[in-house]
């Protein structure tokens, strides 16, 4: 037995020895030196410009019928007055409902670049706001209003970067596309429309740039650096109804276990068994960038990740938050529906969610693990609306090692670094006819401004905007 013990504590010394070392040679990547970039610009015409295109209430709505059609165009003849290089140098093409794609020619056409945004908002609250959500104010040098962050800075850059260079006569070394709709916060179809139109006229682009991580601080635990987090996948989304029927009745004569016991008893079930853990590429490289610059403990972590799985399954499923959706499916239990009276058991009642679907889970594997944890026939479950998670980028190809350059050069001291992208966009269309589909919001954001995306008071620091500006020209150039 003694024998056994010392065999077993001279491994557990061996293991502890070959994660100290795995630790110890867990060092930063090296990096080749790059020029900053700079660029004089017209910065009152770009955040004048700017300001124009937040005073365009173009708020999405699932029922169109509540969309003000007057604003999404005044948004789009904008562009057209703003940017009359842009205009006159590029094809324009309006496609779908609210697409808009410009087509700017260059030398060649083996690498297209498609940049992209959305110029449509979310709804707002105007009572909630501390200043009217579509004036464009510029105060304290910032600017208020609903898209600042999300996403008529990048769309804003973009096109400023373009009339920039089209003005000041760069001809890109390949086609260059700006690829917009007016729906992407309603899953709409105008993206999807665009790309089928380039996959018909035989586009294949080399790269494609669209909304998605930003430049943050903290990015992973030990890391105090700034971070700059590039989408190299999203996970995938549905919306679930859960549901139970009742015979319905009288409050006073209650039975032994009500539809919202019955449900509530579900949703318990549900979030005390998360779903599986899974560490997908985008996040075990961006473990693998970032962890080596973590403390020296959280490095013994990072180096040794797959040994470390079942504590971080733990930890994670225990925490929520940011950290756990990186390593598993997640459910939302948002909505809730039931009787219409107090006094009144409703003969249907309902709860509804928000999946965000893991590499490797399907609608099948949601719907039956939902099932199973619910153990309960009288309870139903079904899937409205999926979005399947689509195929992630590589990061060791030409396309990345440029983007990463231009994020360097405009933002130095920056460690560049994939992530998988916890919401979705619109840039998964294009998964199907590119393979380097990246997710980059060109923006420094403290976690105060990240916070405001989709929130009350959004607002951006006018020299964010500038930043931007900036750095879509240094990308730009490169093509």
């Amino acid at each position: 037995m003694i024998k056994i013990l010392r065999y077993i504590f001279f491994a557990l010394i061996i293991l502890f020895l070959i994660l100290i070392i795995r630790a110890i040679r867990f060092k930063p990547l090296k990096q080749k030196e790059v020029e900053p970039f700079d660029v004089e610009l017209d910065e009152s015409t770009i955040i004048e410009n700017f300001v124009e295109m937040i005073k365009c209430k173009t708020v999405s709505y699932k029922d169109e019928s509540l969309e003000d059609e007057k604003e999404f165009e005044k948004f789009r003849e904008l562009l057209k007055e703003k940017y009359p290089a842009v205009n006159n140098k590029c094809k324009l093409y309006n496609i779908g409902r609210t697409g808009v794609l410009y087509h700017w020619k260059g030398k060649r056409s083996d690498k297209p670049v498609v940049f992209m945004a959305h110029y449509d908002v979310v709804p707002v609250n105007e009572k909630q706001w501390e200043k009217e959500p579509f004036s464009g104010l510029i105060e304290d040098g910032y600017i208020w209003g609903r898209g600042t962050l999300d996403t008529k800075g990048t769309l804003c850059g973009i096109m400023e970067a373009a009339e920039k260079l089209i003005s000041d006569g760069f001809e890109p070394e390949n086609d260059i596309y700006l690829s917009f709709s007016g729906e992407e916060e309603i899953d709409g179809r105008s993206t999807e429309s665009i790309v089928s139109f380039l996959e018909s006229n035989g586009v294949k682009p080399f790269m494609v740039l669209d909304e998605g991580g930003a430049i943050v601080e903290g990015a992973i635990p030990g890391v105090k650096g700034k971070c700059a987090l590039v989408g190299t996948g999203e996970k995938g989304k549905m919306h679930v109804k859960i549901s139970t029927k009742t015979q319905g009745g009288h409050a006073s004569s209650p039975p032994a276990i009500t539809p919202i016991g019955r449900l509530a008893r579900s949703v318990v079930r549900i979030e005390k068994n998360p779903f599986k853990y899974h560490l997908s590429e985008p996040a075990k490289d961006m473990f693998n960038i970032l962890g080596r610059h973590s403390t020296f403990g959280l490095k013994i972590i990072f180096a040794n990740i797959s040994f470390f799985r079942p504590l971080l399954d733990l930890i994670t499923r225990k925490k929520g938050g940011e950290l756990n959706a990186l390593f598993r499916s997640t459910i939302a239990l948002t909505k809730m529906e039931a009787s219409k009276a107090v006094n009144v058991f409703p003969p249907y009642a309902s709860i509804e969610g928000d999946v965000r679907i893991m590499e490797g889970d399907t609608e099948d594997s949601i719907i039956n693990g939902l099932k199973k944890r619910i153990k309960d026939d009288k309870v139903s479950v079904e899937a409205l609306k999926v979005v399947k998670v689509n195929p992630f980028s590589e990061i060791n190809t030409e396309a990345w090692y440029l983007l990463e350059e231009s994020v360097r050069q405009v933002w130095p001291e920056t460690i560049v670094s994939p992530y998988l992208m916890l919401a979705c966009s619109d840039s998964r269309s294009y998964t199907q006819i590119s393979e380097n589909v990246y997710r980059f919001s060109a923006m420094e954001l403290d976690s105060v401004e990240r916070k405001l995306i989709h929130g009350n008071n959004e607002r951006i620091p006018s020299n964010k905007v500038i930043e931007a500006v900036k750095f879509y020209i240094c990308v730009m150039k490169k093509f």
